[in-house]
């Protein structure tokens, strides 16, 4: 790969939108959530998606009803999307991630958790 292209990958890596967000694996069989946030949700998605291709568990508190239940047994909802603002620290924006998680806590208060 030539440099010049290197810096055009670069810079669109850099100038790329980034989205954050809270999620929630659910259990299909036992309707339990496993409530999580990230600064980065389509990689989280993937992660969960590739978790699933290949029979890993994603999370460890998941584990016990990964193995039961099958991993197809579980699903990634995506309850809420906050885009990184243009002078936003990656630090400020894990906060505000931080902070919808715990508003959608609230929200759950009737759900089961793991």
């Amino acid at each position: 790969m030539d440099s010049t292209r290197k810096k055009e990958l670069q810079s669109q890596y850099i100038q790329r939108e980034i989205v954050g967000g809270v999620y929630i694996m659910r259990n299909i069989q036992n309707n339990k959530i496993l409530l999580d946030a990230s600064t980065d949700i389509s990689g989280s998605k993937n992660r969960f998606e590739f978790a699933q291709k290949t029979g890993s568990c994603v999370n460890p508190k998941l584990q016990k009803d990964w193995a039961a239940y099958g991993h197809d047994q579980f699903t990634f909802e995506v309850l809420d999307e906050l885009k990184k603002g243009e002078a936003q620290t990656q630090e400020e924006f894990k906060t505000d991630i931080g902070l919808l998680k715990e508003i959608w806590r609230e929200k759950l208060t009737n759900e089961d958790f793991y």
